[in-house]
């Protein structure tokens, strides 16, 4: 019998005149459920006796549709905004009752706008710390990932005010390097204050206390030590320590970044960070500091840290101690200091080059040795050039991009760099000289034409491989430890030690790639053959390989039924086909060439 059926016979017993009692006991329920379904029978009859909803008739206290409706609609403007930031919202709007924020996020869960997942550890886990106010620890870092249209990746100095989450420093800069974040630092403390402590990494910008051999003081380290600030540093690989500007760096990344993508320049992006900054400062409430904006905890801390800083000055050092607008290339974010010099002539009686319409150079040059372990430190470079010559003077020739090192008027290494005018201006400052013009042998400005052959300097490594745009090119066992040339075109890549060929190998990069390997410098075509040079016809087989001279040459399973023309030199073996060079191999055995001619066109299906 169905549960109707029962509760209907448990009501016909009891009006034939069955006791309550009995009849509760022999159906397994209640009197009090007896007498209600008596109740219900005869009021309603038997429909009266099917199951009933238990929702009451009202509740006072719902959420209204109204204030639901308002809770979707701000969740789908604002796709980031939890429970405590909608609650922030609807108090301002004057939504009230505000829900709580269990109710909030069913609300979300309910109508699909926010996706449940599993349950976080509790806050009340943690053991936060704060500072009890404005000014006494900012905590900096470094961080990457954002990006310029023409692909370079940019470095974001970021600090934050412990106490107020106030962010006393958003600086982009190509390149993070000690001198960068120290001026970005100074000039925050020009603005703000002095702080009492401050809080990073273990990165070799704040710190020197991990360097091989021994640890020294870095520039942060020594502004920090001479304006009695306390430097804290974390444990290595302990990111939860500096908590509040990791937490900050997300922000960026998912509030700043995903909005605006590439930026097309460097100052188009910083403007566009200070004007978030500016809006996360003074508008964005913050939930750590219960929905008050970081600059309305900052604000009386930074007054009073300026009254109480008024008669100590702040100490930096000299090229520190101004930060003027910069005149440095669009998309270098350095400032550097003007220096007022008269420009000085160039060695050797060459003409100086200066930047268009005067000011800073747009070159330098000046002397070093060479230390006995041959490996030269210059403008920030580390430079191989040999024991052998150790002890010798050399002369570096810099320009905001490029570095060239002669040694008389030989050129021995190029290496790019990231310089501004102020840099180079600081040079001259410590005893630099206005730079020749740039060699002829260096890459031009713009993409290199399709026929250009480039020549760069490799250490073959233990392995006998090179390093070339990243990847590990085999050249032989036998060239481990030595210094090799190699001589890159369109199609071909030749290995030269000491001046002679050695190996030839297919071109590893492309055409752009060329343009952007370190130390690359024009090399010049290929020689013609001399007008003396034998010259024989072969066959490529199946096999991609030729026979001539008692030497077997490789040339590729590409070019099989090919008939090539090989120039016999007297160093080398050069492929020819249809007046093209295909590849050049050193020549091992000298044998008298017996056959000039192919013995015939061998078609392998191409």
């Amino acid at each position: 019998m169905s549960v109707l059926e029962q509760r209907y016979r448990a009501v016909l017993e009891v009006e034939a005149g069955s006791p309550v009692t009995e009849v509760a006991e022999r159906y397994g329920v209640s009197r009090q459920s007896v007498h209600a379904w008596v109740r219900r029978y005869r009021d309603g009859g038997l429909a009266a006796l099917a199951d009933r909803t238990h929702r009451p008739d009202t509740c006072p206290h719902q959420t209204s549709d109204v204030v639901e409706a308002l809770v979707c609609e701000l969740r789908r403007q604002h796709p980031r905004w939890g429970p405590q930031r909608l609650a922030y919202e609807l108090d301002q709007r004057g939504a009230g009752p505000v829900p709580s924020l269990a109710t909030l996020y069913r609300i979300l869960v309910r109508n699909m706008l926010i996706t449940p997942g599993q349950r976080r550890r509790p806050r009340s886990s943690y053991v936060r710390w704060e500072r009890d106010a404005p000014m006494e620890l900012w905590q900096l870092d470094v961080m990457g990932g954002v990006f310029l249209s023409d692909g370079r990746e940019l470095k974001l100095i970021s600090g934050i005010d412990d106490h107020s989450r106030f962010i006393v420093i958003a600086h982009l800069v190509v390149r993070a390097s000690g001198r960068a974040v120290c001026r970005a630092f100074a000039e925050a403390m020009r603005t703000f204050g002095v702080p009492e402590e401050v809080l990073t990494d273990n990165g070799k910008q704040f710190t020197g206390r991990f360097t091989k051999p021994r640890p020294t003081e870095v520039l942060f380290e020594r502004i920090c030590r001479e304006n009695g600030i306390t430097v804290r540093n974390t444990k290595p690989r302990s990111p939860t320590t500096t908590g509040k500007i990791e937490r900050w760096h997300k922000t960026v990344r998912t509030e700043f970044l995903s909005v605006h993508g590439a930026f097309a320049s460097l100052q188009a992006a910083q403007d566009a960070l200070d004007a978030w900054v500016s809006s996360y400062n003074t508008v964005r409430p913050h939930q750590a500091l219960d929905m008050a904006t970081p600059a309305s905890r900052f604000a009386g801390g930074s007054a009073s840290a300026a009254a109480t800083d008024a008669d100590v000055p702040l100490r930096l050092p000299a090229d520190l101690a101004a930060v003027p607008a910069s005149s440095a290339p669009i998309g270098h974010p350095l400032k550097a200091r003007q220096v007022d010099s008269e420009p000085m002539p160039a060695a050797g009686g060459l003409p100086a080059t200066v930047a268009p319409g005067g000011g800073a150079p747009a070159a330098v040059e000046f002397d070093r040795l060479v230390p006995a372990s041959g490996n030269m430190t210059a403008c920030g470079r580390q430079i191989w050039l040999g024991r052998q010559r150790a002890g010798q003077q050399v002369t570096v020739w810099v320009s905001a991009t490029t570095m060239h090192v002669f040694s008389g008027q030989e050129l021995l290494k190029t290496h790019p760099v990231l310089l501004t005018e102020g840099d180079l201006a600081q040079l001259i400052g410590q005893g630099g000289r206005f730079g020749r013009p740039s060699p002829a042998t260096a890459l031009p400005p713009g993409p290199l034409p399709a026929d250009a052959v480039v020549e760069i300097d490799r250490q073959v490594t233990g392995s006998g491989c090179v390093n070339v745009a990243g990847k590990l090119i085999g050249v032989g066992l036998p060239l481990a430890g030595k210094r090799a040339t190699l001589r890159i075109d369109a199609s071909l890549m030749q290995v030269i030690i000491d001046g002679t060929l050695v190996k030839t190998l297919p071109s590893p990069i492309t055409g752009p790639q060329r343009r952007r390997l370190r130390g690359a410098r024009l090399a010049g075509l290929a020689p013609a053959a001399p007008p003396d040079a034998v010259q024989v016809e072969r066959v490529v087989s199946h096999t991609g390989s030729v026979k001539v001279a008692g030497c077997k040459l490789q040339i590729g399973s590409i070019h099989r039924g090919k008939v090539v023309t090989i120039v016999l030199e007297e160093t080398q073996f050069r492929i020819l086909y249809q007046g093209q060079e295909l590849s050049a191999h050193p020549r091992v055995v000298v044998k008298e060439v017996k056959r000039l001619r192919a013995s015939g066109n061998i078609d392998y299906g191409i």
